[in-house]
């Protein structure tokens, strides 16, 4: 008997490691169609209903909630100069999932051509889809 119940919590364990493995690579996918400047790949795993928005953290002139348009957003990463170099890199993957909603926190430190810009955390909510984790919600934070 001990050992169904060991063989039960093995499964169990491998069943949410793979979700979980799910749910980055869709973030993976997001970032990947970033820093291609490709609105498509991203749009693969975004929901048509995706919510953006950021906090901008700033001692002087006080935090700065703002929104912004999913086509503005897409807008914006396609009109990227060749010239302009940027990577986000992404420090650490917590993914918490509950059926099919899954929230991932995510640091990151952003680099425009070479240099640190800024840092923060992504956050995401994502919802299953029928097979695919669609990001439903993205929220981040920014300061120097």
């Amino acid at each position: 008997m001990k050992n169904y119940i060991l063989i039960a919590f093995l499964l169990i364990g491998l069943v949410t490691n793979a979700q979980k493995q799910e749910v980055q690579k869709s973030i993976e996918l997001f970032f990947e169609g970033f820093h291609e400047k490709d609105s498509m790949k991203i749009k693969s795993v975004c929901s048509d209903k995706i919510i953006l928005q950021s906090i901008s953290e700033n001692s002087l002139k006080g935090n700065k909630l703002s929104d912004e348009k999913a086509k503005d957003f897409y807008k914006s990463i396609v009109s990227i100069p060749a010239s302009v170099n940027f990577k986000e890199k992404i420090l650490d993957y917590n993914i918490q999932i509950d059926g099919s909603m899954a929230h991932v926190w995510a640091p990151y430190e952003f680099y425009l051509n070479g240099k640190l810009s800024h840092t923060g955390v992504n956050t995401f909510t994502l919802f299953k889809e029928k097979e695919t984790w669609k990001i439903i919600y993205l929220i981040d934070t920014r300061r120097k």
